[in-house]
């Protein structure tokens, strides 16, 4: 069947508006709230409605940012190396968080328990901070050590996590501090899935995603498979 130029134009339209929406859901975060990243990064494209506690298959897929930076041993971690064909749930987030944060890496954690000693083997989590100068690679250690221990945690210069995070469409902010003296990081709160097929990022979670969905999805994810 023959598609007009304007019917391309018109669902081509209706994805970036989907992408838009999801990626609002995902955009309130600890200490304020941060939308999509502004630049030059690739746009992903969704079709159809989302449902936000659910994870959205993304019609174009976001590549692996290009991040070196600082694991909780203090030894240089590449993402893109250290990841490459396995299955990855990518965070960006920081441990002084008050919510969300804790919350989100809190239901990836309990979704993966549920995981067979293989499967929990094969999935990488990360969590890359977006306040580094207080999370130190000891302090992002014990952190995760309590909410999520099967996580990895990066550290590293600010601007370098700023810009991979941007290749995403994920905003972060520098840390500031707030009137009453406490220092907030407003990021992005989306979860990204690589596959392990093609080290592409197809599905995003938001904040609003339970623990159920996870558990649901993850031993789908780990065989490459798409919720």
């Amino acid at each position: 069947m023959h598609h007009s130029p304007h019917a391309r134009t018109r669902r081509r339209a209706t994805s970036v508006l989907a992408l838009a929406a999801v990626l609002a859901l995902g955009a309130t975060a600890c200490g304020g709230s941060a939308g999509p990243a502004s630049g030059d990064q690739p746009v992903a494209e969704v079709s159809g409605a989302t449902d936000r506690e659910q994870g959205t298959v993304l019609d174009r897929p976001f590549e692996k940012p290009d991040l070196v930076l600082t694991g909780t041993d203090g030894q240089e971690y590449d993402f893109v190396t250290e990841t490459r064909g396995k299955p990855t749930l990518l965070y960006f987030g920081y441990t002084h968080c008050p919510d969300i944060c804790p919350l989100t890496m809190g239901n990836i954690a309990v979704a993966e328990s549920k995981l067979t000693p293989e499967e929990r083997e094969e999935l990488q989590v990360v969590f890359v901070t977006t306040d580094p100068e207080r999370d130190t690679p000891e302090e992002l250690g014990a952190w995760l050590k309590g909410v999520a221990p099967g996580a990895v945690g990066l550290t590293g210069d600010f601007a370098t996590i700023q810009a991979g995070a941007r290749t995403l469409g994920i905003s972060i902010d520098p840390p500031e501090k707030t009137a009453d003296g406490e220092i907030v990081s407003t990021h992005g709160s989306q979860v990204l899935f690589f596959s392990p097929e093609d080290d592409k990022a197809h599905v995003l979670y938001t904040e609003d995603v339970p623990e159920a969905t996870y558990a649901r999805d993850l031993p789908k994810l780990v065989e490459g498979e798409l919720p």
